[in-house]
């Protein structure tokens, strides 16, 4: 699996067979990071109607591409396949205050991809209930969100990691040079939690993993952004 990290919640994860998925995409004029560079047969979002997350319309696409709304398949019960992928996801919701408008719901999904759990948070803002961190249980990779209010408040992330045992987080959604918000923390504030053994750095905005690159315990993986 090659996994991108295009900037905030947005990710590229490309199957060893061709199989091309964007989560959450951003848009490149409000957020500042760039436009998407490669179709995807895959876009899923958390949510219909946050922006920060929801401009599917501005990923291109390859013929016979699908978009999936998680919001939608976390409020039916179900599942949702396409390409060989089934997604199935939760509802969660923004920060319950969030400073600047009512909390968005929205949701986190996994999927299994080259054999490996991948676990989106989605736009997840509060402590996770007994049901949110059992869907998290048993990921390989989590794409955690490292930025702190009016997403899950830090302490609040690195108790869901300790309880949920995740074997790689890849940290998103956090402050950078690019991203022209600043109501987020950087990325050395999420580190804080870690130990420096447990930490590697991509010095890239990509990585590819396999199952048998994972560790025994819990690692974070920080990459660059796109």
């Amino acid at each position: 699996m090659r996994i991108t990290w295009y900037g905030h919640a947005s990710f590229g994860i490309e199957s060893e067979s061709g199989i091309r998925i964007v989560t959450d995409p951003y848009d490149p004029n409000r957020s500042g990071y760039r436009s998407f560079p490669e179709q995807a047969d895959i876009v899923i979002k958390s949510s219909s109607s946050d922006d920060g997350h929801n401009n599917d319309h501005l990923v291109p696409k390859k013929n016979g591409s699908r978009v999936v709304d998680a919001l939608e398949i976390a409020v039916s019960g179900k599942t949702a396949t396409s390409h060989g992928v089934t997604f199935r996801a939760i509802e969660a919701m923004e920060h319950e205050h969030h400073r600047d408008h009512n909390p968005d719901q929205n949701a986190m999904y996994r999927f299994s991809i080259d054999g490996l759990e991948v676990v989106h948070m989605g736009d997840m803002g509060n402590r996770l209930s007994s049901s949110q961190l059992d869907f998290l249980r048993g990921a390989d990779i989590l794409l955690a969100l490292a930025g702190g209010f009016p997403g899950i408040e830090l302490h609040e992330l690195k108790m869901t990691i300790d309880e949920t045992k995740p074997r790689i987080v890849i940290p998103m959604h956090f402050r950078t040079l690019r991203y022209r918000f600043r109501n987020m923390h950087w990325i050395p504030e999420f580190l804080k939690y870690f130990s420096n053994d447990s930490i590697d750095f991509a010095f890239s905005c990509e990585a590819k993993i396999s199952k048998q690159d994972l560790p025994c315990d819990t690692r974070v993986l920080v990459l660059d952004y796109f």
